[in-house]
């Protein structure tokens, strides 16, 4: 397994689209898709509202895990929270998934 991480920036809004879109779609939720390359670029990347790390396979994106930061008053805690974590079909059954689980860890 030759594979390595980069978080997002501005310039893979389109990539990010087509990662959420892949995801979608193997969901069966396709039609429920309303984001945009402009809405993706501004909550992300203008506003930080979350964030998006890249699972690369010999410098290509094979994955994706969008995430952001929580805090529990109760414990006093940061934690994460996940909110979609994909790989492409190609790529599955090969552990990448929890590589990418690990690294977010």
């Amino acid at each position: 397994m030759n594979i390595t991480y980069r978080y997002a920036q501005a310039t893979d809004t389109g990539l990010i689209l087509q990662l959420i879109k892949e995801l979608a779609e193997y969901e069966k939720m396709l039609n429920e898709v309303v984001a945009t390359e402009e809405m993706l670029k501004e909550k992300l990347f203008e506003k930080q509202q979350a964030e998006v790390t890249f699972l690369m396979e010999d410098e290509v994106e094979v994955g994706f895990a969008l995430f952001f930061h929580n805090f529990s008053t109760f414990l006093s805690k940061a934690g994460l929270y996940l909110e979609d974590l994909y790989v492409k079909p190609e790529r599955r059954s090969l552990g990448y998934g929890n590589e990418l689980l690990k690294q977010l860890a």
